[in-house]
């Protein structure tokens, strides 16, 4: 088996090492140690960081792609059946995010549409907190 440096990884996966050494200590991708203490990595982490990049572009977390990855025996590859039983389980968290999206689009065309850009008036500020006791953030176009 051939193994990868880091910076053949980077250049094959298209990810910074800065990033492949930040995933390794989170425990995303795995290498061994040269006698000079060089890292190398098998293939497979080819496939591990795609699927890393893959997850965060559809809006996952490192900490939920770290919790997918655990479900899977140490160091496997992710394959297309891991793939489709992982995401089945993000499909309920990736619709609020588009319904989150999608009331946030709605609110600034409305916002942008009436022109007043005042922001007294402006339905996304709120410079007296009345909905402070509902919680942190953006709670109106959360739908909280």
């Amino acid at each position: 088996m051939t193994e990868l440096t880091i910076g053949e990884l980077s250049e094959r996966s298209g990810v910074a090492t800065s990033a492949i050494r930040y995933y390794e200590g989170r425990g995303l991708v795995s290498s061994r140690r040269t006698p000079g203490n060089q890292r190398r990595y098998e293939r497979a982490m080819l496939r591990r960081l795609a699927f890393v990049r893959t997850a965060q572009r559809v809006g996952l977390t490192l900490e939920e792609v770290e919790e997918a990855l655990a479900t899977l025996p140490s160091n496997r590859t992710p394959t297309k059946a891991d793939w489709t039983r992982l995401s089945r389980g993000w499909r309920p968290r990736l619709e609020e995010q588009i319904a989150r999206l999608e009331r946030l689009r709605d609110t600034l065309d409305s916002c942008i549409g009436c022109g007043c850009l005042s922001l007294r008036r402006c339905s996304l500020n709120n410079p007296g907190d009345v909905v402070a006791t509902r919680g942190p953030g953006p709670v109106l176009l959360d739908g909280h």
